[in-house]
């Protein structure tokens, strides 16, 4: 039987990185995209396959129509149709209040979290859709608890993005929920990963309700599980995986 394939959008570090590791040893094989360290993208290459999974290390700016269209297709060349997709790719932009945050940290956002997940998700659906020849699949893309906080203070522009992530969820998973796709989102806390800026999860613990930010093997658990076939009748939802946040 052929092992399900899974690309993720983001795949060297963080999240990204812990979701590949776990999906191997769940029995998947991964495509790991990875925009610029191509050593971290090396080294979750060489855990999945440690893991006894193929993979394959896809360099690629997911906010290019292009690009995104060539890693989907170089996956699939390199492990078979892809069944499952993650959106991890996601920066947070520097921290401020709206009012003097820059039109660049405004754009880079927008384009990283939301766009790049609109294009990845679109070509996610081309992929897996089965009135498209397809498989059919699973589609889990990252949001942000901050969608629901507002991210006041700090990146309010941020939150915005996921909030956009949120209603694709919404609206994607009822659009293609009969071309044997489902589509989920995550919404994690602060979780201990590079996209904080410098000092602010350790200025924010004293604020999370269970007292310490989440670890992205945590995550990535809440991921695998909307991936597989035990969240077989859920789509269109959005977990929070935040701690209470």
């Amino acid at each position: 039987m052929a092992r399900p394939v899974l690309l993720i959008a983001g795949g060297s570090r963080g999240i990204g990185a812990s979701t590949c590791r776990l999906a191997a040893a769940r029995g998947y094989d991964v495509a790991v995209n990875y925009k610029s360290n191509a050593k971290a993208a090396a080294d979750v290459v060489e855990a999945v396959m440690a893991a006894g999974g193929k993979a394959v290390a896809l360099r690629g700016d997911m906010i290019d129509e292009a690009t995104v269209a060539r890693v989907f297709d170089e996956a699939a060349r390199a492990l078979g149709p892809i069944t499952h997709f993650v959106h991890s790719a996601g920066i947070g932009g520097k921290n401020s209040k709206l009012e003097v945050a820059t039109a660049q940290t405004l754009r880079e956002v927008i384009d990283v979290n939301l766009y790049g997940g609109l294009l990845c998700a679109r070509e996610a659906v081309r992929h897996m859709s089965t009135a498209r020849g397809g498989p059919g699949g699973s589609i889990v893309l990252l949001s942000s608890i901050a969608s629901v906080t507002g991210g006041a203070g700090e990146y309010v522009f941020y939150a915005a993005a996921k909030g956009g992530i949120d209603a694709l969820t919404n609206g994607l998973a009822r659009e293609v929920v009969k071309e044997g796709i489902r589509v989920n989102a995550i919404r994690p806390g602060p979780t201990r990963t590079d996209i904080h800026e410098p000092g602010r999860l350790e200025r924010i613990t004293p604020l999370l309700p269970m007292g310490r930010p989440g670890e992205p093997d945590e995550i990535a658990e809440a991921i695998l599980f909307l991936l597989s076939d035990a969240a077989s009748y859920i789509t269109g939802a959005v977990l929070n995986v935040s701690g209470g946040r």
